[in-house]
């Protein structure tokens, strides 16, 4: 008899429905949205602005002659098969790790997909209060984020919790 699968590799439709949402709504914006002109969805508080991010996070290296690029994609890359490599060490109960990595994947794996395509980042949600704007951002980069946060504070807490809370 075949021992029951243990692996949390079946996280990774977690990433999937990420990469899929994330490449929807950036082909939204780029359809239905001008470069750089917002458009008011909470006055105050929240735009669709169109622009394009030839950099990482904060438009890191943006201005480079291209070869951020390829770091960045390889990085992606890296980074993802080495999170699908501890999803196959994660047993598919523990959610606190399967679910921030596979939402790391996806982030990952969706802004790849455009700066092969494109040479750069579609990121159309402009969040600001105020004159304030944080950068622009998408989906992709939300689930990074999101995981990395999951990440930080389960981490933090690992010893006072098991993985079936």
């Amino acid at each position: 008899m075949r021992a029951p699968v243990r692996h949390a590799l079946i996280w990774l439709l977690l990433s999937a429905a990420v990469i899929a949402l994330d490449l929807w709504t950036k082909q939204l914006a780029l359809d239905h949205l001008r470069y750089a002109e917002p458009v008011a969805v909470l006055e105050g508080w929240l735009n669709w602005t169109l622009v394009y991010n030839h950099g990482a996070a904060f438009s890191f290296l943006g201005d480079a002659d291209g070869w951020q690029r390829w770091l960045f994609s390889a990085l992606a890359v890296g980074i993802s098969l080495a999170l699908i490599v501890a999803l196959k060490r994660t047993e598919r109960h523990d959610w606190r790790q399967a679910a921030p990595f596979a939402l790391i994947i996806g982030g990952a794996l969706g802004n790849l997909v455009d700066r092969l395509r494109f040479g750069y980042v579609v990121d159309f949600i402009d969040a600001y209060w105020g004159q304030y704007h944080w950068p622009a951002f998408n989906i992709a980069d939300s689930a990074i984020v999101i995981g990395a946060f999951m990440l930080a504070i389960w981490g933090v807490w690992r010893g006072n919790v098991t993985a079936s809370d």
